[in-house]
């Protein structure tokens, strides 16, 4: 017997996100201390890999 879709977890939906917003690359760029806010401007930013849960 098959399980009704409405009982499934949903937890398997997610994953790994593969991209980052631009909020969260300055800050993970500012900790690794690739970027300096107030000297380096925002457009034209690195790609960052994203970080695991």
């Amino acid at each position: 017997m098959s399980m009704d879709p409405s009982l499934k977890s949903k937890n398997k939906l997610a994953g790994v996100r593969s991209v980052m917003n631009r909020a969260e690359r300055i800050a993970k760029l500012s900790t690794d201390k690739r970027l300096d806010p107030k000297k380096d401007s925002a457009l034209g930013l690195p790609k960052t890999k994203p970080t695991s849960k």
